[in-house]
C-alpha cells in the first residue's frame, strides 16, 4: 500500500513538473509573439481573398510589379531591399503570403501551390492589377510557377531569385524541425517549444538562409525577421513545407506550357537549394528564358546583392512588359 502511495505522488510530481514546464514555454512564446509584433507591427492594407485576409503593402506608380515572399518569410523581404529603388518608375506590391506576417489563412486551406496561386490570381483581380510581372523568391517563385502555369491570363512575366522549381528526393537536414503531419502536435509544438528554440537556434538558421553572406544588423527589424517568432508563423511556414511534397514535381513537368518571359537569378553558393537542381534545369524547358547566375552568393540575393537584383526586376519588366 506505501509503495502504491509513493507511486501516486511521484506520478503527481512528475506531472506538476511537466505542466509547470509547458506554462513556462507557453508564456515565453506569448512573450516574443508580443515583442515581435511590436517592433515590426503591420504596416499595410488588408482585403479580404476567398477567406484568407490578406496583407500587403504597395509603393509607386507604373506598370505593377507583384512580390512574393519564400518560405518562412514575410513581405519586408522586399519592402526593405528594393522597393526605394523601384517605387519612382513602377506600382509595388508586396504580399504576406497566406499565414505569413500578418495574412491569415483560411480554415482548412492546405498550402499547397495550385491553391496559393488561385489565391494569388484573386489578389491581382481584386487589385485591378493589369497583368503584373511577378517576383518571386524561393517558394515564392514556386508560387509564381504555378499562377503562371495555371493563370497565364494574369500575369505578364516572372522574374524569379532563387526559385523552387523541381522536385527534390530529400529536404536538407536544416529543415527536419518542420516535417510536422500532425495538426495536433503542430499547433501544440507551435505555442510550447517551437518559438523559443527557433530563438535558440537562430544564428545557425540565419548562417544557413543567408550564408555565405550575413544576414546584417538590420535583417532582424528591417527585414521582418523578428517576425518569423510567432505560433501563426510557425505554423504556416510547417504547412507550406508539408505540402511541397508531390506539388513541384506537378507544375516541373508542365514548364514547356510558359509562352512569357520568365528569368531566374541564382546565387552559386546558396545552401539552401542548389542552381544546379533547380535553375540549369530550365534551360530549353522555357521558350521565353534567360539565366543570371551570381558567383558567391547564397540564397538571399536581395539583400546580399540588391544593385544586381533591381537591374534584372528592371530587364524583366522590360521584356514583359513590352
Amino acid at each position: 500500500m506505501m509503495t502504491t502511495d509513493i507511486f501516486l505522488w511521484l506520478l503527481a510530481i512528475a506531472f506538476l513538473a511537466a505542466c509547470l514546464v509547458l506554462g513556462f514555454f507557453v508564456l515565453a512564446t506569448r512573450r516574443l509573439a508580443k515583442e515581435a509584433e511590436r517592433r515590426v507591427p503591420a504596416s499595410g492594407r488588408f482585403v479580404s481573398v476567398a477567406g484568407n485576409r490578406l496583407h500587403y503593402v504597395e509603393a509607386g506608380r507604373g506598370r505593377p510589379i507583384l512580390f512574393l515572399h519564400g518560405l518562412g518569410g514575410q513581405l519586408h523581404h522586399f519592402r526593405h531591399t528594393l522597393f526605394d529603388r523601384l517605387a519612382g518608375d513602377f506600382r509595388l506590391i508586396a504580399l504576406d503570403r497566406p499565414g505569413s506576417g500578418y495574412s491569415v489563412r483560411a480554415r482548412g486551406a492546405s498550402g499547397k501551390l495550385g491553391e496559393q496561386a488561385a489565391l494569388v490570381a484573386a489578389f491581382i483581380e481584386e487589385l485591378g492589377l493589369e497583368k503584373p510581372l511577378v517576383v518571386g523568391h524561393s517558394l515564392g517563385g514556386g508560387v509564381a510557377l504555378a499562377l503562371a502555369l495555371d493563370h497565364p491570363e494574369t500575369v505578364s512575366g516572372l522574374a524569379l531569385l532563387s526559385p523552387v522549381t523541381h522536385q527534390e528526393t530529400a529536404a536538407p537536414p536544416q529543415f527536419s524541425a518542420l516535417s510536422i503531419r500532425s495538426p495536433l502536435k503542430l499547433k501544440l509544438l507551435a505555442h510550447t517549444t517551437a518559438i523559443p528554440m527557433a530563438l535558440k537556434r537562430a544564428p545557425q538558421t540565419l548562417a544557413f538562409v543567408f550564408g555565405p553572406q550575413a544576414a546584417g544588423d538590420d535583417y532582424i527589424v528591417g527585414g521582418g525577421g523578428i517576425l518569423g517568432l510567432r505560433p501563426r508563423h510557425f505554423e504556416a511556414t510547417v504547412t507550406d513545407f508539408v505540402a511541397l511534397e508531390h506539388e513541384v514535381g506537378r507544375y516541373e513537368s508542365r514548364l514547356e506550357e510558359l509562352e512569357m518571359p520568365v528569368g531566374v537569378l541564382f546565387g552559386t553558393a546558396d545552401q539552401v537549394i542548389r542552381h544546379e537542381d533547380h535553375a540549369l534545369p530550365l534551360a530549353g524547358r522555357i521558350k521565353n528564358f534567360e539565366l543570371e547566375l551570381v558567383e558567391g552568393v547564397g540564397h538571399m540575393p536581395q539583400f546580399a546583392s540588391p544593385d544586381r537584383v533591381e537591374v534584372f526586376v528592371r530587364r524583366m519588366a522590360e521584356r514583359a512588359f513590352r
